[in-house]
């Protein structure tokens, strides 16, 4: 008679694979809840105690770690003297290992479970039982997941197939690694200091370890990369020493239109990236991952028509975000025009109905707001990856006006700016951070008016963003100009001015600051230095 170990934290359907292995013929062995379970279906399961001839011991912390299961379990089929021992040792075969392992990651996603509570949720025998299996997989069959439970039932009515067999073994082993993965990088969240350890946030200290730890699931495939002829898929979970789940894109959900690309993740994400900036209604319309347009307003349809309208050119066919729920006022504005995808927190459902008339448009929602508190991101290079602390405008956060003036926020002309252009500062900044460097942006207090973005020099920049503007017909008379690097010579600043800038912002810090800032009094220009650069490559 064929032997099924089932031994699962998640119960989901074990009650389903048991009637369904027991009428095939197999023997039950589980152990403590999975043996209540399967009591609870009225079926009969022989307990692990029994197999081993030991008790469940140390509130279960053993009950599986013997060699009656991992014996029966590493017998090689096709070794006499395997077989042998199992049997001058009366052991029998275990040809069916069903686990999956303690719920560590739920735990640790908790910021309220205590250490000690944490390092309880730590699967020793379920991980020793998978991997057991899995390394034998061409007798022993292993299925960590309970959606494999039916294409196990259907592989047994026809005899499981070498492919099939290595596809669960496989699995199996990624089951491990991934588990392996979420106690090492929640670990690294663990302060010791003397008698006392406790959990505490994640740091990107800890994040940026000798050792990377990554753990990511497949969300789907995607058609294919940034060109037909790539290869994609998309991948979300636990990542860079985060005790937390999953967020942002991770999470994200799919309500309509045509399958997502990856160019329109890259774009949807460099779009939420932008509204995460504003605590007020924010949109920005984004293509080939620049802002062709981002405003505040009152509402969210108002910031999505001054985002729109910054450049509605460019915007046609782009993609939206807003850091508040879609309403049906922002949804009618949205269909108004050619919108190829969407994301925002949430779509109200009578938004959803309007979203609608435009089958193809994708529309997605995602908590990104979640991530605001920055982290870590990595990108891959060459035969290597490279990490870092994800950019911030954290000089940006409260208002700027004379009082929060300090040694790097500092105004460097002889004219100060007026209340309505410290804020038009303050925005230029913000979104200046999300434009490809090098890069000059010219705004109003709550909209860009036009973007020089990803040029080799500050001067190309301005004259793209004057080309953009005189394209739309629109003065910058009047603007605000931000740079996000310092300029290295005058000739960028007095373009700035013959722009129509009245006042700029920037990095500070060239060897020609003096020269610099010189230019802008010469234009009776306000110039404000942060003290911080905000490349983006």
């Amino acid at each position: 008679m064929p032997r099924a170990l089932l031994s699962v934290a998640d119960k989901t359907g074990v009650a389903d694979l048991g009637r369904g292995l027991a009428a095939r013929g197999f023997e039950l062995v589980s152990t403590g809840g999975t043996a209540r379970a399967l009591a609870a279906a009225g079926l009969a399961s022989r307990s692990v105690s029994d197999l081993t001839g030991f008790p469940e011991m140390m509130d279960g912390r053993v009950k599986t770690l013997h060699p009656a299961l991992h014996g029966g379990i590493l017998a090689r089929r096709d070794r006499p003297d395997d077989l042998a021992a199992l049997e001058r040792h009366g052991l029998g075969l275990v040809d069916l290992v069903v686990v999956n392992l303690y719920p560590f990651a739920k735990a640790a996603a908790d910021p309220a479970t205590p250490f000690d509570a944490l390092i309880e949720e730590i699967d020793i025998g379920g991980p020793s039982l998978v991997r057991a299996a899995a390394k034998n997989f061409r007798g022993v069959l292993v299925v960590v997941d309970p959606a494999d439970y039916p294409r196990l039932l259907a592989a047994l009515d026809e005899s499981p197939s070498l492919a099939f067999r290595y596809a669960l073994a496989r699995k199996a082993i990624a089951h491990t690694a991934a588990y392996d993965t979420a106690i090492s990088a929640t670990l690294a969240t663990v302060e010791v200091d003397g008698d006392r350890i406790e959990r505490r946030p994640a740091s990107v200290a800890a994040a940026l370890a000798d050792r990377l730890e990554l753990s990511l699931d497949k969300i789907r495939d995607l058609r294919y990369g940034e060109n037909p002829h790539q290869h994609a898929a998309w991948y979300g979970g636990r990542a860079f020493g985060s005790a937390g789940g999953a967020a942002g894109f991770g999470q994200a959900a799919i309500l309509q239109g045509k399958e997502l690309s990856y160019t329109n993740l890259l774009d949807l994400d460099a779009a939420a990236r932008i509204v995460l900036e504003f605590d007020e209604p924010a949109a920005a319309v984004v293509k080939h991952t620049n802002p062709c347009g981002a405003a505040t307003g009152d509402s969210p349809a108002e910031a999505y028509l001054g985002a729109r309208e910054a450049d509605s050119l460019a915007a046609f066919g782009g993609v939206v975000a807003l850091n508040r729920a879609v309403d049906v006022a922002t949804a009618e504005a949205i269909v108004s025009t050619f919108i190829e995808a969407v994301i925002a927190p949430a779509v109200d459902g009578a938004a959803r109905d309007v979203l609608a008339r435009k089958t193809n448009m994708r529309v997605v929602t995602a908590d990104f707001r979640a991530l605001a508190g920055g982290g870590v991101e990595i990108r891959s290079v060459l035969g290597a990856v490279l990490a870092q602390e994800r950019d911030r405008v954290i000089e940006a956060r409260q208002a700027w006006h004379p009082e929060t003036l300090s040694d790097q926020l500092r105004v460097v002309t002889t004219r100060q700016p007026t209340a309505e252009e410290w804020e038009a500062l303050r925005f230029a900044w913000r979104l200046c951070a999300h434009v490809k460097s090098n890069s000059v942006i010219f705004t109003d207090r709550r909209r860009t008016l036009a973007i020089g973005a990803g040029q080799m020099s500050r001067v190309d920049a301005v004259h793209v963003a004057v080309m953009k503007a005189r394209a739309a017909e629109r003065a910058l008379a009047g603007s605000v100009a931000a740079s996000d690097a310092f300029f290295p010579f005058r000739d960028g600043l007095d373009a700035v001015a013959s722009a129509g800038a009245v006042a700029v912002v920037q990095p500070g810090g060239s060897v020609r600051d003096a020269e610099v800032i010189a230019a802008a009094n010469q234009h009776g220009l306000a110039m404000v230095f942060t003290g911080k650069r905000h490349f983006r490559h």
